[in-house]
């Protein structure tokens, strides 16, 4: 079973059906009669994943001042942060989607990514308790707090990459994006460009969205290209 599998991944013993409820978007419950799905479940791994970061944050950095650890955490816990996560595990093969929000790409938005993450980790807290489900959080977020360069990244992802670009005397980014999908649940993906040369892709739900995926993308190769200037 492919729920089998992730939970080898997450490493937690997580009830198999509150992960079931985890994994189920509200696309899905509304074309199986209204059946539950995991926004409280989100909204409680939302908690979960503030606690855990806000106290590793303030144990890791005891010279920081309130706004760096605000700003650290709110890079960690930013819907793009949390769908990189998401996807670093595979996650979107698992996620129960409604069959329009299935052909729109939903399985790679961020949003539905970020918080399919969160609800997983409100399984975790009432399957296994608070200290398992902070340690899950810490291990599926926290390395990303060893990279402050990535966190800014993440937290304005099209500035990021101008600054990149200017340091490394490239051309500056130019965003062209598409637009697929009915009205009402359209999906939006960006390309972004430097001196000509397609750099990096990226989607979600606007075009504001995609566009910051495929900022933090580039981001990340170009720095990982030449990371003394990232």
């Amino acid at each position: 079973m492919t729920e089998h599998r992730l939970l080898e991944q997450l490493g937690v013993d997580i009830d198999p059906g509150l992960l079931s409820l985890a994994l189920t978007h509200r696309s899905w419950a509304y074309e199986h009669g209204g059946t539950p799905h995991n926004e409280r479940l989100e909204f409680l791994g939302d908690s979960i994943l503030g606690q855990a970061i806000t106290i590793e944050l303030y144990r890791r950095f005891p010279d920081a001042t309130e706004g760096e650890l605000a700003k650290r955490r709110a890079g960690v816990v930013s819907s793009v942060a949390l769908a990189e996560v998401a996807r670093s595990i595979g996650l979107g093969e698992h996620i129960r989607l409604g069959k329009g929000e299935a052909a729109s790409g939903g399985a790679d938005k961020p949003s539905i990514l970020a918080d399919t993450v969160e609800a997983i980790f409100g399984a975790a807290f009432l399957s296994a308790g608070h200290a398992a489900s902070a340690a899950l959080v810490l291990r599926l977020v926290g390395p990303l707090l060893d990279d402050p360069g990535r966190t800014g990244a993440a937290l304005d992802p099209k500035t990021a990459l101008q600054e990149v670009a200017a340091a490394q005397g490239v051309g500056a980014p130019v965003y062209e994006v598409d637009a697929t999908g009915p009205d009402h649940a359209r999906t939006f993906t960006a390309t972004v460009r430097i001196d000509g040369e397609a750099v990096a892709t990226g989607s979600g739900t606007s075009k504001k969205v995609a566009e910051m995926a495929a900022a933090l993308a580039a981001h990340g190769r170009l720095t990982a290209a030449d990371p003394a200037r990232s």
